[in-house]
C-alpha cells in the first residue's frame, strides 16, 4: 500500500504518487497484465530484461 500525504496542493501529491508507482514498478506491472501475454512472450520478455539487467550491471562496474 502506498500513502501519499496530501497538504493543500493535490497536483503536487498525485505527481508524487505517480513517480511513486513509477519507481515500484507498478505502472509497468498493471501495464503488463492488461492482456494475456502467452508463455513464449513471457518467457522471451524474461530474458531480454535479464540482459537488459546484465549489461546495466557491467556497465557500472567498469565505470
Amino acid at each position: 500500500m502506498i500513502t501519499v500525504e496530501v497538504r493543500g496542493d493535490v497536483e503536487q501529491a498525485l505527481r508524487f504518487l505517480k513517480k511513486k508507482l513509477q519507481l515500484d514498478g507498478i505502472k509497468k506491472e498493471l501495464k503488463r497484465r492488461e492482456h494475456y501475454e502467452k508463455p513464449s512472450v513471457k518467457r522471451r520478455r524474461k530474458q531480454a530484461e535479464a540482459k537488459r539487467k546484465l549489461r546495466k550491471l557491467v556497465s557500472r562496474s567498469v565505470v
